[in-house]
């Protein structure tokens, strides 16, 4: 693992998990998913992670007419780099999860390294009242879909986007497993160092949120990738933070945003991205930690830059 630089933090807004009845701040409409980034990367995020979502009612969706309403003005409002991505939801076909990536040629988008289990039916204990007709089964079914990620949906995404767009890859890693298939690709030569490997820990259908998992990952990265990766974590829900603090006292980065979690502390929801980001930030710097500004964060991962993108 690449160790020793500055912390790279990334903010995923909004995703495709919650939904609007969860939290009142979860941000839907492109102005409020503009408004969002913006904030977050006033607030240290050099990378946000963006998702689309219906404005009439919030649902998930990989339109690219919806990424075209936010995409341009985030750029024109911040430095940050815009990650999309292809991940979208699990009830959406590939070629939906890739159009908005495939139109707008971003610096970075999301790639997941695995067929998995992708269940969040507990999301939905707090929610007495649903405020739209989708969420509640939406919610309810996750467990019964099948996050579709095979080896040969990988080999396109890398050749549609990596080979023919220049973006490069935040490789998220649910598992162990995952790890391997990157390692795979790598061997193949399809894909380049320096990676940018996204740690998932406590998704249920993935690897659990225990630090001896975040330890064993990064001893299994490290065995297979050496030191041509810059490890960065997500803990989903109340694992957040704990989970952000151990990456960074082993030399990590971080992800942090309401895609991940709602809440800030215990029983405390978020009341914007900017929140979590300045939590995190000031864990970091408190570990003595500097904070990788957008550019800075370009030249670790060998970016195209901002320029290159088509929005």
């Amino acid at each position: 693992m690449k160790r020793g630089g500055k912390v790279i933090i990334t903010c995923a807004v909004t995703g495709s998990v919650h939904t609007p009845s969860m939290s009142p701040h979860l941000p839907v409409t492109p102005d409020e998913i503009v408004a969002e980034s913006v904030a977050a990367a006033q607030a240290g995020a050099s990378i946000i992670h963006l998702h689309a979502r219906d404005p009439r009612d919030g649902s998930p969706t990989g339109d690219p007419a919806v990424f075209e309403a936010f995409l341009p003005r985030i750029k024109q409002q911040t430095g940050a780099v815009v990650n999309i991505t292809t991940g979208g939801s699990n009830g959406m076909t590939g070629d939906e999860r890739i159009a908005a990536a495939r139109r707008f040629s971003p610096e970075v988008a999301s790639l997941n390294m695995g067929t998995m289990n992708f269940d969040y039916g507990q999301a939905a204990v707090r929610v007495a009242d649903w405020k739209h007709a989708w969420e509640a089964e939406y919610v309810a079914s996750s467990g019964e879909r099948i996050a579709h990620n095979t080896p040969s949906f990988i080999g396109k995404v890398i050749e549609v986007l990596g080979q023919g767009c220049g973006t490069r890859f935040e490789f998220e890693c649910y598992d162990v497993g995952h790890l391997y298939m990157l390692a795979h690709f790598a061997d193949l030569g399809v894909v380049k160092p320096p990676f940018f490997v996204q740690c998932i820990f406590g998704i249920m259908g993935g690897i659990g949120p225990d630090v001896a998992n975040l330890t064993h990952m990064v001893a299994t990265a490290d065995r297979l990738l050496g030191d041509d990766y810059y490890l960065s974590v997500i803990g989903a829900g109340r694992h957040q933070m704990n989970i952000a603090a151990v990456s960074l006292a082993m030399g990590g980065n971080v992800r942090v945003g309401l895609e991940d979690s709602l809440y800030l502390g215990k029983g405390r929801l978020a009341r914007s991205n900017a929140e979590q980001v300045a939590k995190v930030r000031r864990i970091a710097e408190e570990l003595s930690f500097e904070i990788a500004t957008p550019d800075e964060a370009r030249q670790m991962l060998q970016l195209k830059g901002a320029d290159q993108v088509a929005f």
